[in-house]
């Protein structure tokens, strides 16, 4: 649990920077995706391998026919799947690490906010990117049903081999749900990256010019604040 523990305070670090939508997003990462994979994904996938049974005892055929049922482990798919979406948020820390260890060199804090914002944009679009590329290869290798047979005619299979797979109805249910899940995150990703666009194009407001009568703000100093009158001097007589 100590690499899922690592991803978890990683993207802590990223609702900072996120907007309310993205804070949604990272509810769904850290509770539907990392704690479901690291207690359910475990025990459901643990013995895939070991429980899928040929009837044959060819020497090497068993091997060769679950890596044709299964190209990549559903396990190992769904953790590189969390894997690759952590990373455009741990590119984004590390910018804005390096963006408030400089201070003074990297221009000034407005200049500094809208690299960082610029930055965020383009970690939300690398996410929806990596988001959709999983979707599409989770129903292109494994589609939407662990099926309880499989018919192998590999080589070095001397004949039809029928293999077994484990508890098919359990995967099947998990591969739904993470899919939904997936799709969720990627509504929650599009809708964070429609408010990020809309937010940058909204005009700034300029600021308010002083009222006749009003003196101008000193530096430092917000608009419309009055100044504090000047004590008088020490000594001074009251009239």
């Amino acid at each position: 649990m100590g690499e899922w523990g690592f991803l978890s305070s990683l993207l802590d670090a990223v609702q900072e920077h996120s907007p309310m939508v993205g804070r949604f997003w990272l509810v769904v990462m850290l509770l539907f995706r990392i704690l479901v994979l690291a207690t359910v994904g475990s025990d459901v996938f643990e013995d895939e391998q070991e429980e899928f049974v040929c009837n044959t005892q060819q020497p090497g055929c068993k091997p060769v026919c679950y890596d044709a049922a299964f190209p990549i482990s559903h396990y190992r798919f769904l953790v590189f799947h969390v894997v690759v979406l952590s990373a455009p948020a741990a590119l984004f820390v590390i910018f804005a690490v390096h963006q408030a260890a400089k201070p003074g060199r990297g221009g000034t804090p407005g200049d500094r906010a809208r690299r960082l914002q610029v930055f965020y944009v383009g970690s939300v679009v690398a996410r929806i990117a990596a988001e959709l590329a999983f979707l599409l290869g989770q129903a292109l290798l494994y589609g939407f049903r662990v099926q309880p047979l499989f018919v192998c005619r590999s080589r070095p299979c001397p004949h039809r081999v029928d293999c077994f797979v484990s508890r098919p109805t359990e995967k099947t249910v998990f591969i739904h749900f993470y899919f939904v899940v997936g799709l969720v995150s990627a509504l929650l990703s599009l809708a964070e990256l429609a408010h990020l666009l809309r937010k940058s194009r909204e005009p700034r407001a300029p600021p308010r010019s002083p009222q006749p009568g009003e003196r101008a703000p000193a530096p430092g100093q917000p608009a419309g604040v009055p100044e504090e009158p000047c004590p008088p001097p020490r000594g001074a007589l009251a009239v």
